[in-house]
Order: C-alpha cells, then sequence, then structure tokens
C-alpha cells in the first residue's frame, strides 16, 4: 500500500514528520517497508542563470551558454530549443548524477567547444514525461538547491511516497482514511471527516441490474447511469497522486475508481453503458465462458465465478475485473458506475482460479466496508458529474447490504491481565472511539470497516495496539514457591528427548522428514487409504499421512546413495497416523543402517551390517527410556519385514515395545535402495510408566559375590527357533538365572539329518550366599528339563 505525505494530509491534520508517522505506523501494526522522497534524489542539483547564450561555431542545434552558478559563471553547451539568454535554469555540475539518463555528469567537449555541466529538463529529474525543453523557473536565487525551491513553490513534485505492508486481517488500511484513522488515534494529529456527496436523482435508468438466485456470493448492488459525460484527461492533481504510487493515468473516468480504490479501500467499476446490450445479470458461471478483459488477455471462467452478463454474455468478473467490450473510451457518453459488495471467500477462489491480480481482487478478497457502499456511489458519482459532467439517473439497487453489526464487552481490567500494560479505563475508551467504535456503556459497537475484530481480546489488542506495546516493561513474577520446581514435561516428552540423545550417541544422524508421503510409499508399511489422504495436498507426494517413520528414512537414504553416500545410520523421532482422526496417531522412534559398518579397512574390520546391530541399538534405546530388562523376542511382525530375519520386542504375546530386522526386498527395491538395509521401531508409549517417580537414579544394586557360568549344548530338530530354547533355560530359576546368551549353532555331521546342535552359556548370580556344586547342579537339571519339554531336545554327549 502506497500513498504519498500530502494524500495523507487530505485525511489527517498533523504537523508530524515524515520519521515520525513512519514511526507511528510501523509501531501500531502497519509496519512502513519504504519511503521514497523525490528530493533526496535532486539536492546535488542547483538554480543557476543565463547570462549570455551564443550560437555553437560548429552545430546549428547547440548554443553555447554562460551559466551563474554558486561556483561562478560556467560554460554549458546545450541543444534544447528553449536555451537563451535570461532565464533561471537548473544546473547539473560535474560530479551529478542525473537519474533520468543514468549518468554523472562530466566536463567534455562538444563539437570541439568544453561544457561545464548540463542544464536538466524534467524528464531528466524524473519529474515528469516533459522533455521538449530545459526547465525554466519564474524566479529563484543562484546556487540554491532545486530541491529546497520545489519544496517552496512546487510541493507536490517532491511529495515524500510511503509504502507499508498490509496484513490480511486490516483491509481498514488499505486506503489513506483507514491509515489516516490509526494515527490520529495514537495523537499524531485530527482526523478530517469525510465529506459526504449527495446527488440527486435523476431519470430512471435504461439499465436494469439483478442478482440471479445462484448468485450466494454477491450480497449488495448500487449503480447508477450516468449520460452526457465527456472523457478525457484527468486534473493535474489527480494525475500526479496515481503517479506517485505508481499508477498510470488512463481517463478521467478510470482515474476516478482507481482514486476511491486507494483513498477510500472502495474498489468500484465504470461500464460504458452504451456497449450494454440489454439489462445486466449478475450469476454464477457454469464454466467454460469467454472473457476478454481490461488488461487484454482472454479468460475461461471457472464454474461458480460470479459474472456481469448482458445479452451477449460475459462482460466483467464481479470483483476482479472488468470486459474488454465494455470497457470506457475517449468517445464514452454514457457509463454505468458499479459500487457492490461481494463475498470475499468466493472472490480469492476465483481471483486464484484464474491468476488475475488486481487491486479490485485485493481489496475484495480481504474485506471492504459494506455500511460505506450506498454512500460510495454517490461520493464516487460527484467526483465523476465535477469531473466529467453527465446526468445521474436513480440509483439502480440490487440485494441488501449485509448486517454485520456486533458489540462486545469491554471489560477494561482485561487490558492488564492479557497484555501486562496498565492504561487507564478512560484512555481505554477513548481510543476505541477514536477508531470508530461505538461504546454504550460497557459494550463496543464494532464499525463496519473493521471485519477482523471478532471477540473480546481484540478489543484489548487494539486499546495496547493504539498505546504501544514498546511501553511495555517487564516485571518479574514473584517465586510461587521455593525449591526445585515440578518437572514440566511429561514422561513420554522425556522418553522423546532420551531417544533422541540415545540415537545420536549411537552414531546416528538426525533426519526430521515431512509428515506428508505419496500413495505408493505409504502402502508399501500399510497405509496409503482415504482415512489419511489429504484432502488438498502441495504435491503429488506429499498426498498421505505417513504411517510409519520407515518410508521417509528409506527415501532420504535413496538421495544420499544417489549422491554417493553409501554407509549411512539415520533416525528419526516423531509421529505415525493410522487413521485421519483427532488421536489416531502415535510417538515412534525409527532406526535405519544401510550399508557397512565402517570405511574399508585393510585389516578387514569393517562387515555389512545385520540385524543383530539394529537389535544391539534397539535394546540400547529402549533401556535409556526406562523399558524393562527381561522382555521375549517373537515373530510375527507386519509384512515390510524381512520374514525369517526380524524380530518384535515383547513384554507379553500382546504387549509390543518395538521390532527390529532386515527390511523386505521388495520394499527396498520399490523405493531404491540398495541393500544391506537393517532398521528398527520402537513405541516409547507402550512402555508401562514406573510405579513411582523419583527425581533421581535408584541405588546402584551391585553383586557382592562371585557369578558362576556353565554351558550346555542341545541337539534339536533344525526348525527349532534358538530364542524357544533360551526362554526355556532362562524360566529354569529366574531368580537365579542373570543370562542365557547363544554361543554356537553347529549342523551336519554325525548329528544326521534335520538336527542341529545349539549351545548356550547359562549365567548363575547368587544374591545371599554362595554356590555350592550341589547347587549348580541343581539348576543344571532344571535347565535341561525346561529345554526338554519346551524343544524336545536332548543334551549332547
Amino acid at each position: 500500500m502506497k500513498f504519498t505525505l500530502s494524500w495523507l494530509k487530505d485525511h489527517l491534520d498533523t504537523t508530524a514528520s515524515v520519521a515520525e508517522i513512519a514511526e507511528a505506523l510501523t509501531d501500531l501494526g502497519l509496519e512502513v517497508e519504504g519511503i521514497e522522497s523525490p528530493a533526496d534524489r535532486l539536492t546535488d542539483f542547483t538554480l543557476g542563470y543565463v547570462t549570455a547564450a551564443e550560437q555553437h561555431p560548429d552545430a546549428d542545434r547547440l548554443r553555447v551558454c554562460t551559466v551563474a552558478t554558486d561556483e561562478g559563471e560556467k560554460q554549458i553547451i546545450c541543444g534544447a530549443p528553449n536555451a537563451r539568454e535570461g532565464i533561471t535554469v537548473v544546473v547539473a555540475k560535474p560530479g551529478t548524477y542525473v537519474p533520468g539518463i543514468d549518468t554523472e555528469i562530466k566536463v567534455g567537449k562538444i563539437r570541439g567547444v568544453e561544457s561545464h555541466g548540463m542544464m536538466a529538463s524534467e524528464r531528466e529529474l524524473e519529474l515528469s514525461d516533459e522533455h521538449d525543453g530545459i526547465i525554466e523557473l519564474p524566479s529563484g536565487e543562484v546556487g540554491q538547491r532545486f530541491s529546497d525551491w520545489l519544496a517552496e513553490n512546487d510541493p507536490a513534485k517532491v511529495d515524500p511516497v510511503i509504502e507499508i505492508g498490509i496484513t490480511p486481517n486490516r483491509p481498514d488500511a488499505l486506503g489513506v482514511h483507514g491509515i489516516a484513522r490509526d494515527l490520529a488515534a495514537r495523537g499524531l494529529g485530527t482526523l478530517k471527516p469525510l465529506k459526504e456527496e449527495t446527488v440527486e436523482s435523476g431519470f430512471p435508468s435504461p439499465v436494469g441490474v439483478s442478482i440471479a438466485a445462484d448468485a450466494d456470493g454477491a450480497k449488495v448492488f448500487h449503480g447508477r447511469y450516468i449520460r452526457g459525460v465527456k472523457n478525457g484527461p484527468s486534473p493535474q492533481w489527480l494525475q500526479e497522486r496515481l503517479k506517485a504510487i505508481g499508477l498510470r493515468p488512463i481517463s478521467a473516468l478510470v482515474d476516478i475508481t482507481n482514486f476511491f480504490t486507494f483513498d477510500r479501500n472502495r474498489p468500484l467499476h465504470v461500464f460504458d453503458a452504451g456497449k450494454i446490450k440489454g439489462d445486466l445479470t449478475i450469476h454464477a458461471a457454469q464454466g467454460g465462458e469467454q472473457l476478454e478483459a481490461l488488461d487484454e488477455r482472454t479468460y475461461a471462467m471457472p464454474e461458480g465465478a460470479l459474472v456481469f452478463s448482458d445479452d451477449t454474455g460475459v462482460v466483467s468478473l464481479a470483483g476482479i475485473m472488468g470486459g474488454e467490450a465494455t470497457g470506457c473510451i475517449e468517445e464514452t457518453t454514457d457509463v454505468l458506475l458499479e459500487c457492490a459488495y461481494w463475498d470475499h471467500v468466493r472472490i480469492a477462489h476465483t481471483g486464484r482460479a484464474l491468476k488475475i491480480n488486481s487491486d479490485a481482487r485485493y481489496r475484495n478478497e480481504r474485506g471492504i466496508d459494506p455500511g460505506y457502499n450506498r454512500q460510495g456511489l454517490d461520493d464516487a458519482a460527484a467526483m465523476i458529474l465535477a469531473l466529467c459532467g453527465g446526468e445521474p439517473s436513480e440509483v439502480i439497487e440490487a440485494g441488501a447490504v449485509p448486517d454485520v453489526s456486533r458489540a462486545y464487552r469491554l471489560d477494561t481490567d482485561r487490558v492488564q491481565s492479557l497484555v501486562g500494560m496498565e492504561i487507564p479505563a478512560e484512555s481505554q475508551r477513548a481510543t476505541l472511539e477514536a477508531l470508530g467504535f461505538r461504546l454504550d456503556g460497557d459494550m463496543a459497537h464494532v464499525p463496519t470497516w473493521r471485519p477482523d475484530v471478532m471477540g473480546e481480546a481484540d478489543l484489548v489488542e487494539e486499546v495496547a495496539r493504539v498505546a504501544s506495546l514498546t511501553r511495555l516493561e517487564g516485571t518479574p513474577l514473584p517465586r510461587a514457591t521455593a525449591g526445585v520446581p515440578a518437572p514440566i514435561l511429561t514422561q513420554i516428552q522425556v522418553r522423546e528427548r532420551t531417544a533422541r540423545r540415545t540415537c545420536a550417541a549411537l552414531g546416528y544422524n538426525e533426519c526430521v522428514t515431512y509428515s506428508f508421503i505419496d500413495a505408493a510409499a505409504a502402502a508399501l508399511f500399510g497405509g496409503g487409504d482415504d482415512a489419511t489422504m489429504l484432502e488438498n495436498p502441495i504435491s503429488s507426494e506429499m498426498s498421505h499421512m505417513r504411517p510409519a517413520l520407515l518410508p521417509g528414512l528409506l527415501q532420504a537414504a535413496a538421495r544420499n546413495q544417489a549422491r554417493g553416500n553409501a554407509d549411512l545410520a539415520l533416525f528419526e523421532v516423531g509421529p505415525a497416523f493410522h487413521g485421519g482422526e483427532p488421536g489416531q496417531q502415535h510417538l515412534l522412534v525409527s532406526g535405519l543402517l544401510v550399508g557397512r559398518t565402517g570405511p574399508k579397512d585393510v585389516h578387514g574390520a569393517n562387515r555389512a551390517v545385520d540385524l543383530y546391530d539394529a537389535k544391539a541399538d534397539a535394546e540400547a534405546v529402549l533401556g535409556a527410556i526406562g523399558a524393562p530388562a527381561k522382555v521375549q523376542i517373537l515373530r510375527g511382525a507386519s509384512e515390510w519385514w524381512h520374514p525369517g530375519r526380524h524380530g518384535m520386542i515383547c513384554l507379553g504375546p500382546k504387549k509390543v515395545l518395538g521390532v527390529f530386522g532386515e527390511l523386505h526386498p521388495r520394499v527396498l527395491e520399490a523405493l531404491d535402495v540398495k541393500g544391506p538395509a537393517v532398521a528398527f521401531t520402537l513405541w516409547p508409549e507402550e512402555i508401562p510408566l514406573p510405579r513411582k517417580t523419583a527425581s533421581g537414579r535408584p541405588a546402584l544394586q551391585a553383586a557382592t559375590l562371585q557369578a558362576v557360568e556353565r554351558d550346555f549344548a542341545f541337539v534339536v530338530d533344525s526348525d527349532v527357533e534358538a530364542l524357544t530354547l533360551v526362554n526355556a533355560a532362562q524360566g529354569a530359576d529366574k531368580a537365579l538365572i542373570e543370562e542365557v546368551r547363544v554361543f554356537d549353532q553347529f549342523e551336519g555331521g554325525s548329528l544326521g539329518e534335520g538336527k542341529k546342535s545349539l549351545a548356550i552359556t547359562v549365567r548363575l548370580q547368587p544374591t545371599d550366599r554362595t554356590l555350592k556344586d550341589e547347587d549348580i547342579e541343581a539348576v543344571g537339571e532344571k535347565v535341561v528339563e525346561k529345554v526338554r519339554n519346551a524343544t524336545g531336545g536332548t543334551l549332547r554327549g
């Protein structure tokens, strides 16, 4: 949003400087993005007086001028037709940068005669497009800065331009009057009331306007038919304002609509009424209708877009852009002035679908003042009559102005509790009244131009914003309790943090991937159904919520492998989703190992990663986050794990804490990951919470008695799992047996077909007395019996 200082002063009676205004705007939430002052680029130009002008000896169109300057008389060659003796001119001395021609003036020779400067035209100083001659000033002292002369005699040409950024919740600041209102509330001046024009109704309009039943986004239309207008260039003051903010003056009719767009945040449109065939109907497009718009491009209307149509078809895109067929030209004599209020969501959808960016769309989709619709029509019609003449018709009206009235209770004590500022109640009420709110007792009625105020807290925000949040001073709160405060993090949050640190300590690199993945990858891990599909995905590769963390890790691994990084250790901690409803998500910890355990080694120490690497890391993370030490390893995990090379870490058949192992080859192939690849996935929320929460670590239970290890070798069938044998041996004496582990497997030889030998070590840890031989033998017999009952195996001789 751009505006000039003089434009602002049309609405605000103030003596504040540009710097003070800019500081106040930013503090009010209307951040100043730039200030452009034409005077800044004219400070090096000074006034001179031509004391003599003679014909150049070697050029018919050049004159050798003697110019009096603040540095004495200078000889300047000039080719302007009005270069003559006795005029006051603008001089650019050597070393001066001329913005209009992007050149720094230097001493030079022109046809053999030296020139020590330049006399400038308005276009060379970027004051206008005038370049038929040099600037002639009616008065001025030699040596006076040209910028100072302009400030005294033609201030419009050095009017500072202020540009501010508007947040979507402040459409009222898209008009200069709204900006002036905020500054007046801050105390930087007095807001000038808008002059409400009155236009007498005349003849019945020959063009009727109606709103069709399907145009639910068209709230109200007001219009006037004005005949006998004379379209032409707009007055100089209006052209200068539009040029200052970057708009090109077109004609008086068009310039008036642009003026109201920026002055009052009131988009308008003017139809050439002579080109309208029949009456106008506002309706929803069926889809596919063609419109050649004012930007000289042809658009196919999307279904549901609000459009104006006459007997020939679509002639205008409501709230966004008019059509070329009914656009005003210099020969236009009869016009239909449109002032309407539209549903901002419908305007936004249409604008995005057609990719049209116009000032009208920008304002209509953010929200304009419905209460000003009828008065805005008369104000604009009055300016058209004043500048272009003509005779107005009766007001054409369709629809009704929507009722946006609402009121909220003003609790003057909430400023202290919500913002932390002490503002007197009288000041709060005065602030809201200055912003246009109507106070009735303790109820504040919201003005129609503030769609963003939707509750009591918004009233507090308005008061604090105008009072300036820079006045807010931090005050430390008194300590409620002495000692160490209670932990803030929940047990699950502590586990999440601990899991991250443990994985990093194990040598993994953390990944933070999107929660959205493509349907194919999601289907590989049990997802990809309609329940987890996004309604409006940002791309086709992010169409579903992820059912697991492994797809993102595998895709990251594939990208790394494509760039030559073959050996990887990646992990992620985050949510996965098994449905689309609230609560249908769960926290996971996943790690992925790909390639080999290390770089190539002359001693051959590196090897390919295997499921035992994943198992060891999974157990380390589980131990760190509080999982019990004694768990079971079972089969039967999901289909994306290798069917024979994985294990589920369980507290029972139905209590799964995690899964580790190799990933299925078809999953690796589908995601373009080159193996070997092993992984683990843990469910921290499945770990039982401790019965007691202690602030410190438990006491160390160190064994004072020596442990005893005994080895056993059993001959079992080839299809017997080692885990079954280990669990059986572990259960022989749960109090005394500390650990059971497999250390050897042998098949073939004298064992015969379908048999194998599994050797285990059983570690016994006494706690109250030293074990005797008979104690050890008794435990050994129990181990043999438990294994025989569970596996049918026999002790190998």
